[in-house]
């Protein structure tokens, strides 16, 4: 069977070293703990090539969308953070040419230099063959609604790509208003993989809906990770509650969601949250990942194998949506 990953990470330590210490302590980064078993995920990260191959087929993984993890040049304003996005996504383009079968690639973007954005996704789906962008999470306190993205989102329409919407620590306020004064190792996780990220992804698609952003861009698709970061238990309520002040907006918030998302399963590998991502998007609209390095690629695989689906819905979540979505050969 063809299994399709497409929230699965690499990083260029070489690349990242140039990065201000400052920036990246300013944005929030932390070191994570470690588990005394099993791999690092920041050692697994920068290798594209025979390791991270072994670690797929050993769980019938056929593809990884890599993109890229960590520190990047969403932090680097300037021409320094368009060069540094050239660089990466010529590193990971290098990579996908010793191994097209089993490689594919988002392109990171300098997002501090907008205009600049759009033209390296440009250049990275037409050049490099990338088949879309990931973005992660805000960007100095902007999201993607700010209109200074409009002419990105509008490249992302025309290029015919999607944008997996992907989360990002918490702006400096916000961490200290929200997940401050915890040991700090709860602390770091509860704004990260433990709640923040998903809250803050969940807010990122409906902030694009509520500000007419997916009305004027009704062609641009989407993706989130994580069964949906929330949204399928919530939309629902969302279009009761907002019912009374959306008459701004062209659709229902979960029409628009509906029509313009795309959920994966990255890093999640339970039943009930999967049950309530397939009743409320619907099998067409669920793909599979993994989150390598950060999740494992064999609890991935158990998490596909327990589940009872029938064997054309299999196909669509292992493989077909993301094969129709992204243009993957198979």
């Amino acid at each position: 069977m063809r299994v399709v990953a497409l929230e699965e990470h690499f990083t260029v330590p070489g690349l990242v070293s140039r990065i201000d210490p400052s920036l990246i302590a300013r944005r929030g980064f932390r070191q994570r703990r470690l588990s005394p078993s099993g791999f690092n995920p920041l050692q697994l990260a920068p290798e594209i090539g025979e390791q991270r191959l072994q670690l797929m087929d050993e769980a019938g993984i056929t593809v990884q969308v890599l993109s890229n993890t960590g520190p990047g040049p969403d932090l680097v304003p300037g021409s320094d953070g368009i060069a540094l996005a050239r660089e990466m996504n010529e590193h990971l383009a290098a990579a996908i040419s010793r191994y097209p079968q089993r490689y594919a690639g988002f392109a990171v973007l300098p997002m501090q230099s907008p205009d600049a954005a759009a033209v390296e996704l440009v250049r990275s789906v037409k050049d490099l063959g990338f088949v879309g962008a990931l973005i992660n999470g805000t960007t100095e306190g902007r999201f993607l609604d700010d209109p200074s993205y409009d002419g990105l989102l509008a490249a992302a329409v025309d290029l015919d790509v999607p944008i997996y919407v992907h989360p990002h620590l918490a702006p400096e306020a916000v961490r200290q208003a929200y997940y401050a004064g915890l040991d700090p190792g709860a602390s770091r996780v509860l704004e990260a993989a433990g709640w923040g990220w998903h809250s803050e992804t969940a807010i990122h698609i409906l902030r694009l809906v509520l500000a007419g952003t997916l009305d004027r861009h009704p062609k641009l698709r989407l993706i989130i990770g994580h069964m949906g970061e929330m949204l399928p238990v919530m939309m629902a309520r969302a279009d009761e509650v907002f019912a009374l002040d959306i008459e701004h907006l062209k659709r229902p918030i979960s029409r628009t969601i509906l029509d313009q998302v795309w959920l994966t399963t990255s890093g999640i590998f339970t039943e009930p949250p999967f049950l309530a991502a397939l009743l409320t998007f619907g099998i067409d609209r669920i793909m599979f990942s993994v989150d390598y390095p950060y999740a494992s690629n064999a609890k991935g695989r158990a998490f596909l194998d327990r589940l009872s689906l029938a064997p054309a819905d299999l196909a669509k979540l292992t493989h077909g949506n993301a094969d129709a979505l992204l243009k993957l050969s198979g």
